[in-house]
């Protein structure tokens, strides 16, 4: 078994789309929200990220805060049926190769996504991977959520916090594998993509294309555009 290290960006990495975006747009499609204002700060908050100008804790509190007005068992329904109108029609043969190439090679495999936890979560296991580090919401006793965060973003140099803190856990640091990898679309990644020896730049945006082209890096385009 090789000593490497897989680590993998979700939305628009090994989804061609924003899980975190579609959800809020999801709640506003089936009168879960205030269609107009929740619709309009999401734009919003989605043109932020890709101008790179997010500040990542006002979005989880924006998005967190939402979750906090339903109960577990209302929200665990919606997102089973997130799951089957908007994610699963998108999880896309490329991605499933991707990840039992790396599978086979009997690497350690790690999705780390700024979307929080609730959201992602069944997206990991629908993907066949258990490793997940996500922004956590934080529960009642009940499993409803408060609206707020757990610790700090897992975004940009959040990314690094908490893959360290992860693998710490398991004895183990970036250091520790001979080879480790981080796919991901997005420039804000940069940080951990610094970090790690083979950087992917996949489905990447103009930004990281452009870096990645001109330090070598490997390009990966997993869909069509």
């Amino acid at each position: 078994m090789r000593n490497h290290l897989a680590l993998f960006d979700l939305d628009h990495t090994l989804l061609p789309i924003d899980s975190d975006y579609e959800w809020g747009s999801f709640l506003t499609r089936i009168g879960a929200v205030d269609p107009v204002e929740y619709e309009k700060r999401n734009a919003e908050f989605y043109e932020q990220y890709k101008a790179g100008t997010l500040d990542p804790k006002d979005f989880l509190e924006f998005v967190l805060g939402t979750l906090s007005g339903f109960s577990r068992q209302q929200l665990d329904g919606w997102h089973e049926q997130f799951m089957a109108e908007v994610i699963r029609p998108v999880m896309l043969p490329p991605a499933f190769q991707l990840l039992e190439k790396h599978r086979e090679q009997g690497d350690l495999i790690v999705i780390v996504t700024a979307t929080n936890r609730f959201i992602t979560e069944p997206i990991a296991r629908a993907f066949g991977v258990k490793n997940l580090i996500a922004a956590l919401p934080e529960e009642k006793p009940d499993g409803s959520f408060t609206g707020k965060l757990v610790g700090i973003p897992t975004s940009g140099k959040g990314k690094i916090t908490h893959t360290e803190n992860w693998l710490a856990l398991q004895g183990k640091s970036l250091g520790s594998y001979e080879k480790s990898y981080f796919y991901s679309d997005s420039y804000n990644d940069l940080p951990l993509l610094l970090k790690v020896t083979h950087p992917v730049a996949t489905n990447p945006d103009t930004r990281l294309e452009s870096h990645a082209k001109a330090n070598n890096w490997t390009l990966l385009r997993l869909f069509d555009d």
